[in-house]
């Protein structure tokens, strides 16, 4: 985002009483120190301490999330960063077992990121580790002590810096979930963030060693995460995320929410060049900008003003006669138009729970692309275009996709 767009973002979610923002700026933070990690996309310093000046006197507390174990593709992908990789091939995590090499650089990064953000914490990420245990060395010590071990050992470590900078260390749940033997061994002041898109509680483990751990828990639905794609948002999987989640943080007694939309996949596809370095990385999924996302954004506000779970047609409904001036019947057939068949064609074969044909998968888009043409708002009419051009996009690429799977046989495509 350009900083003026994301301060008129950031403005919208503090009129509507959202008091904190987390940011995970990846390389377009300004590093001081590091500065080999900034990308072309970079803000400049005056930039960021600006934005957070602006956020703070909006009332808005922008903590930074610094990823420190997986998700590390932006800063691994160069050359001087090599020595912690954990696999030589795949840039995504640092091998904990450099534990003093790891430590200078995180120190370093999250002393940067204090320079610039006064937030009483910091997000240091910890999800999805998936080579954990993966070279000689961690593996041998997970044949010795466990995974679990390995894992918090590392995030101990880093919580630790954290807290020596005085500040309260925020970890994302799911590898605690998974591993929770040695939970207990990190500092009082952490924070779980126990995220959760719309599934069974115990996706990663047993939840009740969560809740019983005894720190500090903070829950995160989502507005964008897989399937969704440029070309594909399953609507419906969210709105249900927020009607079911959200109760339920309050029912455990959670004592924050963070409602995430992510941009790309956190899956990168590497080119190597002829001498097998790496020449760039490319992420494997992309989803629409979040400015064609604020039905969802409203929803997830209003369900945190009402104790009760989410009506998703009342919501909708209302929304609609808000912001567009639809009745109940033009409401009616443009939630229908959003929910409408939401699969992914994965080689060749779609998705769904019945089956289906991409050309009958097409006919179902192109319906949903007409019928949000024949519906025209009274007011909002930019915002709504959002809506035309997602489906717009989905029908492109599904005719695109059955050329490149079937030659086009089975169906009439006009691009």
């Amino acid at each position: 985002m350009k900083m003026p767009v994301l301060k008129t973002f950031v403005g919208q979610l503090a009129a509507n009483g959202i008091n904190t923002i987390l940011m995970e700026w990846e390389g377009t933070y300004p590093y001081a120190e590091e500065p080999v990690i900034s990308n072309r996309y970079v803000y400049s310093r005056k930039q960021i301490v600006d934005f957070i000046s602006y956020c703070h006197r909006l009332k808005l507390d922008v903590i930074p999330l610094q990823q420190s174990f997986g998700h590390l593709e932006y800063v691994l992908r160069h050359y001087k960063y090599a020595g912690i990789r954990e696999d030589a091939t795949d840039f995504s995590q640092v091998c904990p077992s450099k534990r003093e090499q790891d430590k200078r650089l995180f120190t370093r990064l999250y002393k940067d990121m204090i320079l610039t953000h006064n937030s009483p914490y910091i997000h240091i990420g910890g999800d999805e580790t998936h080579l954990l245990g993966h070279c000689e060395i961690c593996q041998r010590e997970a044949e010795e002590v466990g995974l679990s071990r390995v894992y918090f050992d590392y995030i101990k470590m880093l919580c630790d810096i954290v807290v020596s900078l005085g500040k309260r260390p925020l970890v994302w749940a799911d590898m605690a979930l998974k591993y929770p033997e040695y939970i207990h061994e990190l500092p009082k002041q952490t924070i779980f963030v126990d995220w959760n898109y719309g599934w069974s509680e115990n996706k990663f483990g047993d939840h009740e060693k969560l809740i019983n751990s005894g720190y500090e828990i903070w829950g995160a639905p989502a507005i964008r995460s897989d399937p969704d794609d440029y070309y594909l948002t399953d609507w419906y999987r969210h709105f249900k995320n927020i009607k079911d989640f959200v109760p339920e943080c309050r029912l455990m007694g959670y004592e924050g929410i963070i409602m995430t939309s992510w941009s790309t996949s956190g899956v990168y596809s590497p080119i190597f060049n002829a001498d097998n370095d790496l020449a760039d990385l490319y992420p494997v999924r992309h989803v629409y900008p979040i400015s064609g996302f604020e039905l969802l954004a409203s929803a997830f506000m209003t369900s945190l003003k009402d104790t009760s779970a989410l009506v998703i047609d009342d919501f909708i409904n209302s929304y609609c006669r808000k912001t567009y001036d639809f009745n109940a019947e033009q409401a009616i057939i443009f939630k229908k138009a959003l929910f409408k068949t939401p699969y992914k064609v994965v080689q060749g074969k779609v998705l769904s729970p019945v089956g289906m044909t991409i050309g009958q998968l097409i006919d179902s888009a192109t319906w949903s692309a007409n019928i949000l043409r024949s519906i025209i708002p009274k007011k909002g009419k930019k915002g709504f275009q959002h809506y035309v051009l997602m489906a717009d996009i989905r029908v492109f690429y599904l005719k695109v996709t059955a050329i490149r799977c079937h030659g086009g046989k089975d169906h009439s495509y006009r691009l």
